[in-house]
């Protein structure tokens, strides 16, 4: 808005009252950062209770456990879980850099008792016909447990991500390493958690 105030001021100079182009030196407001959204611990818990179908649920857990893109959780293949190692890798993630993320024991746990049930074939998640999943089919059951929930109503798929760098911050994890598991290439894209003011 202090934008277009100032271009109309210059405007009115050089155009209506015949002035010569000038600089003025005149500060302009930079631009603001919105901070994202983020889920509590408390509603992460909600989100994933009132998810009854296992595959939801595994796909919700996965992307809030691991930190994932929804692009990530649609190319995740079965061989990038490493149970035995502890990690997930994400495969060409964004910028084309590979990856290494944590593997939980309770997310271990939902994805084998899914793979059991679901027995995918080749991709970690797959539609009922086959092949990967949509991202229009993980937005909607995330919708679908908020609304039933009554959590945070702006969440999107992608505050489960930002939920997980911020509660893996405020237990005490280094920011670098959180920066790795996230992908950020810049340490400037992870540190914008760090002026989150969370009040759970």
């Amino acid at each position: 808005k202090q934008n277009t105030i100032i271009n109309a001021i210059k405007a009115y100079y050089e155009h209506v009252l015949g002035r010569s182009r000038e600089y003025y030196d005149i500060q302009r407001p930079q631009k603001s950062k919105a901070l994202p959204s983020v889920f509590s611990k408390g509603e992460i818990k909600q989100i994933i209770q009132v998810t009854d179908n296992l595959k939801h649920k595994a796909i919700l857990l996965t992307i809030y456990a691991a930190g994932l893109r929804i692009s990530e959780a649609i190319n995740m293949r079965i061989k990038d879980i490493h149970s035995e190692e502890g990690y997930i890798f994400v495969k060409d993630a964004k910028g084309k850099r590979d990856r290494k993320t944590i593997l939980s024991p309770i997310l271990l746990d939902v994805l084998r008792k899914y793979y059991q049930q679901y027995k995918p074939a080749y991709w970690l998640f797959e539609g009922k016909e086959g092949g990967q999943y949509s991202a229009k089919s993980i937005q909607q059951i995330l919708r679908k447990a908020i609304d039933k929930s009554k959590v945070n109503p702006w969440g999107t798929v992608h505050t489960l991500r930002h939920s997980f760098a911020t509660h893996l911050l405020e237990a005490g994890v280094n920011l670098r390493f959180i920066q790795t598991m996230l992908g950020h290439s810049s340490s400037k894209t992870t540190e914008i958690y760090t002026h989150l003011d969370r009040d759970y």
